[in-house]
């Protein structure tokens, strides 16, 4: 953990211009910081990762480090090996959209230290924050709320535990705004299972009125025996994995842009098929066809599996007695983005869940993720028809 800590401190140094929001933001942060609070209920006591301020991380810093990068590399393409600075200065000319990636890079080392060192009881994890003890999906929220709030890029955000919209006094013109999911599986942290943080980015200031397609990047912080970042850009070919290091940095390890066909099934929500029959003939497909079942009841981890194995396929249905509990703009949108990237698909059954526009911030769907195949199998077990197969019988 000292090792952990220099490390940290060592990255903190490299980040130590911080940019200063102009008057016209004050207003605007002052209301971020309230919900900040708010959340941690406490006040006044800034996070901190590892013991370094997320307020040391500004866009004049990843600016600084992109020159750092650049003076090392002499290859434009990104590869293997590269640090997450290294990957987004490769990647994307916009400066802002990588310092809302490092940001939340920062957030997710965080909230990773605090997931493993959670006190479990019989209801709730707890950790320390400051002098309160907080449940640990609230303090990995007000972590991002806050790492979003010092990104200065960040105009307006939301969160499971938030779903108003928040001001964090970003840019609407260059900005973004940000829904996340601060910590799935919070349920399941006290059984030692996986765990993550999932996130998605669209450009200005909207984040309903539009669909999952509209995406600038998404990402999932995954939480297990490994940290890993996993994330795409939309102008960037695939799905990218970066691992923690022991030296506080992120490394890029594996990239996915293929999901083959491959007898691999995550069901969610299975007591839907009590009443749902469609679902229920499916289920016992995969069964009578002895594919293998590996589903741990979180969704990040059940959803990772299919990029990292780049096979499988991940369902959650609904039925007349249970409804739909996956957020479409906190949950569904973002892992549509980074499965697809990652050359799978997406369903709700007719159409991707890209396609689908948020109306409000709590609208729910039903959902499934995988190969080709098994989404063309999906659509046609629901519905009979499947609007994938129509698209490949028109591209061949």
């Amino acid at each position: 953990m000292a090792s952990m800590v220099a490390a940290s401190s060592a990255l903190g140094a490299s980040c130590s211009l911080a940019a200063v929001p102009s008057q016209a933001t004050t207003s605007s942060n002052n209301a971020a910081q309230a919900v900040i609070l708010r959340s941690a209920k406490l006040g006044g006591r800034s996070s901190s990762i590892l013991g370094q301020s997320l307020a040391g991380l500004s866009v004049k810093s990843v600016a600084h480090k992109a020159v750092a990068s650049r003076s090392r590399v002499a290859s434009t393409r990104a590869e293997l090996g590269d640090s997450l600075e290294e990957f987004l200065f490769k990647n994307t000319k916009n400066i802002n959209l990588r310092q809302l990636m490092l940001s939340m890079g920062l957030a997710i080392k965080k909230i990773s230290f605090k997931v493993r060192t959670a006190s479990c009881g019989a209801t709730a994890c707890v950790n320390t924050f400051g002098d309160e003890q907080l449940a640990v999906d609230m303090l990995a929220n007000k972590v991002l709320f806050e790492a979003l709030l010092h990104s200065h890029v960040c105009k307006y955000a939301c969160s499971e535990e938030e779903p108003n919209l928040v001001d964090m006094g970003g840019p609407t013109e260059g900005g973004f705004s940000v829904a996340f999911d601060p910590l799935d599986g919070s349920s399941i942290v006290d059984t030692n299972f996986t765990v993550g943080t999932i996130f998605g980015v669209w450009p200005g200031d909207k984040l309903t009125g539009v669909t999952g397609r509209e995406q600038v990047a998404a990402a999932m912080g995954i939480y297990g025996p490994r940290t890993t970042y996993v994330l795409c850009l939309a102008e960037v070919p695939g799905t990218h994995e970066f691992l923690l290091m022991d030296d506080g940095t992120w490394q890029h390890v594996k990239e996915t842009t293929t999901i083959g066909e491959g007898k691999l099934f995550s069901p969610g929500n299975l007591r839907a098929t009590y009443d749902n029959p469609e679902y229920e003939k499916l289920i016992n497909y995969y069964v009578s066809e002895k594919y293998t079942l590996r589903y741990t009841g979180g969704m990040v981890p059940d959803v990772n599996q299919i990029i990292v194995k780049e096979k499988g396929i991940f369902t959650n249905v609904i039925s007349p007695t249970t409804k739909a509990k996956l957020r479409l703009l906190f949950e569904v949108a973002p892992l549509g983005l980074l499965v697809e990237k990652a050359g799978g698909y997406s369903s709700d059954g007719k159409i991707s869940v890209l396609d689908k526009v948020v109306v409000n911030t709590d609208d729910r769907t039903q959902v499934a993720y995988g190969s080709r195949n098994e989404i063309i199998r999906f659509e046609e077990a629901l519905h009979g028809t499947s609007r994938v197969a129509a698209l490949v019988g028109a591209s061949a």
